[in-house]
Order: structure tokens, then sequence, then C-alpha cells
């Protein structure tokens, strides 16, 4: 299979600009991408990501024990099969549907609330870097039952130890850097931990500190590994997403002014962003055996990174799929956010995302609060769009000016 281009690399200036330039063109010229420079396969067709990310077998998560693990502090969920695998997901999973996540929801009406109150008054914010970066951060630690005096630290934590994941390459200075987030994270956590063994609550970690896996509570390290899995699950999609959301709105000003008219179609909205700009742009595996995709051989213990911004456009799927459309008729918003999702943004099969219906209740919470509130929302003057992130990607800010009105739609002040 020929390359792109001779010596063309998703770890090149021109790629990290813009990715989706270069989709088209590897899923026709080269559906299965050798990058000699981190010897990985990247593979772009809609089809193809499916088939590694269901076949189990085939293509397991045993990459993620050296782009995970040693930050994770342990095993994530993404490693664990069968009967382990189904039952620590579904202690975080009871805990971000049903009546836990309804709880959720009222409490990010309240925490929005509280971070919008002044951002709105003064009729200008950056979306990213003012709410939805804190706000994402604030809500996961909220989820979790951990103190939000905290958010600055854990944020700083976390962002190393996200860094430490998504980064393929990096250098032995930034590699030490994100290690020792890790570590600080998790000395954090530890006391946390042993304080609510002996006197749980209602939070995520207090439920895995008193369930069991075989007759066994949980060890400490498999606590932290998973707390911290929960943190990187429930915080990268969240902020990315809603900013992205209303990037595409305000520049399709007939779509945003129809989801204004229909609140009902906010969920459709979501679902077309996800699609068309998912946060999570890389899902890795190992091949287990030599499998030959699209005419390749992708070797026994190769790297394969699905890209799913490539597979979400795909015009086999998805027509005109280099359109935002909310209104598009291939995407069926309603399994939009469940296994049976066309588009592959929360991945497919059995790692799906866990934190998918938390997600999406977070952001069509906090979005339905805000398109309300910010009328002739638009981009602040001289502002450049930039977006940035390889495995996982979104907008660097996004400041925006508006007019500020009450819930109730009333000019505020």
């Amino acid at each position: 299979m020929s390359l792109v281009r001779p010596g063309f690399s998703v770890l090149s200036d021109e790629f990290d600009a813009d990715p989706y330039g270069h989709f088209a063109r590897l899923r026709e010229q080269a559906p299965v991408h050798y990058d000699p420079a981190i010897g990985s396969y990247f593979l772009s067709r809609h089809r193809d990501v499916r088939q590694v990310l269901t076949d189990h077998r085939a293509f397991t998560t045993k990459t993620l024990q050296a782009r995970a693990e040693p930050v994770m502090r342990g095993p994530v969920l993404a490693q664990m099969t069968g009967a382990e695998h189904t039952a620590k997901r579904k202690i975080i999973v009871r805990a971000m549907t049903g009546e836990a996540l309804r709880e959720q929801v009222r409490a990010v009406r309240v925490h929005a609330a509280e971070l919008l109150a002044p951002l709105l008054a003064r009729g200008r914010m950056d979306l990213v870097n003012d709410f939805g970066k804190p706000f994402a951060v604030h809500m996961t630690l909220n989820l979790l039952g951990l103190d939000s005096k905290d958010r600055q630290r854990v944020a700083a934590w976390h962002s190393g130890v996200a860094e430490f994941i998504t980064s393929l390459a990096l250098t032995p200075e930034r590699r030490r850097h994100c290690m020792d987030c890790a570590r600080q994270l998790e000395a954090y956590l530890l006391p946390v931990v042993e304080r609510r063994r002996r006197a749980p609550g209602t939070d995520l970690i207090s439920q895995l500190c008193t369930a069991e896996f075989e007759g066994t509570a949980l060890s400490d390290r498999d606590i932290i590994a998973l707390i911290i899995n929960v943190l990187a699950a429930a915080t990268e999609p969240a902020d990315k997403t809603l900013a992205l959301l209303f990037k595409h709105l305000i520049d399709h000003p007939g779509q945003l002014a129809q989801v204004r008219r229909d609140p009902a179609l906010l969920p459709a909205a979501i679902a077309e962003t996800l699609r068309y700009t998912p946060p999570v742009q890389l899902v890795p595996r190992q091949a287990e055996k030599d499998t030959v995709i699209a005419g390749t051989t992708v070797p026994a213990g190769a790297t394969v990174f699905c890209m799913i911004g490539a597979a979400n456009r795909d015009p086999g799927v998805f027509a005109d799929p280099d359109t935002f459309d909310i209104h598009r008729p291939d995407l069926g918003t309603a399994r939009s956010f469940t296994a049976a999702a066309q588009h592959l943004a929360f991945g497919t099969g059995l790692h799906q995302c866990v934190g998918a219906a938390f997600a999406r209740a977070e952001i069509e919470t906090v979005a339905a609060m805000l398109l309300p509130r910010l009328d002739r929302v638009r981009h602040s003057p001289g502002f450049r769009y930039r977006e940035t992130g390889l495995y996982t990607r979104g907008p660097v800010s996004l400041p925006l000016d508006f007019t500020p009105l009450r819930a109730g739609g009333t000019r505020a002040g």
C-alpha cells in the first residue's frame, strides 16, 4: 500500500495543524498507513476501525500497559476482560446512570450556575478556559466525592497524566514531569481511599472501596487506577465537546437559530459535533496475530491506532461527511450515545467509553442553560481559532462575546 506521500507522518506539524485535511487522502490512498517514526499503523476507514475495536481477540488493549498503566498506577478498565471487566465496569456505570445520574444532573445545574454568574454579567468569556475546563474537573470531582477546593491541584496532576497517555513522543524531561504528576495524584488519593474504607458515603470512591470482586475487596492499587481512569474518561470529552458544539453552531448561524427555536434539536447537535470533531481522535490496540487489513499485513505485536476523526468522516457511511449538519439522516441521534452509535466518538464494542451517558447529560444540561442566556453570541473580535492535540483534540480557547439574558429571556442588568 502506497503512502499518502513520501515521508508523510502523523507527527508532522502540517498534520497537527489540520488532521481533517488529510483524512480523505489517507482513506483513499493509504487506509492502513505505517508511520516509521513511531513504528505503528494508522487505520482511517470506518469499517476497518470498527473491525479492530470489536474483534477483541485479534486486537487487544495490551498496548495500554505501557501507554496508561505507569501513570494510572495500575491496570485501567480497558485492559480488563471477562468477569473482572464486567464487575468493575458495572460499579462505575452504576454511578453514572439511573438515579445517580439524575443527582449528578442536579449538581451540574447548581455548579454551572455558580461558575457562569460572573462570566455572564460581563458579556464575554472564554468558553474553554474560563468555563469548560474548570467545570469539567469540578463535576468529575463531585462524581468521585473529592473536595472542589483541590480542583486546581487535581487538574494540574491530571494534565500530566493525560499528557503521558496521549503523547506519541515524550522527551525524557516531559516523561519525568508526567510521572511526578502521577505520583503526587496517587499520594493525594491514598488517604482519601483509607478514609472512605473506614466511613463510606454515596460517592464513586466509596462504592469502589466497599465493592468486592470474587469475594475480595479491591486493593488500594485497583481503586487508585480506577479513580484516575474515571478522572480522565469523565473530564476529557466534556470540556472539548461543549466548546466544539458552540464553535460549530456559531459558524452555522442557521442551525444555531433552529436549536434556539427548538431545544429538542440539541441532542442532534451534540451527536453531530461528536461525529464531526470527536474529542478522542486515536484509540490504540495491539495486533495479537498477523492480520490483513485493506490489503496490508499488520504483524503480530504491532500497535494499531484507530483514527476516530477519519472514520467519522468516511463517505461510505456518512453522506457529505465534511459538512456539519444536525439534520443528517444517517447519524441516528437516539442511538448516538449508546453502543449502537453509528459514529465512533465513544469507541465501540466491549471497551466503549464508560462515561458516555454522563458526558451526554453534562454537555446537554450545560448547553441548554447557556443557549437561552447568550443572545447574539459570536466569536470575539480578532479571534483566530486553533485546535491542538493528536490523541485527544479540542480548541485551545474559544473567546465569545454576547448579550447576557436572564433564564426567562429578558436582558440581564
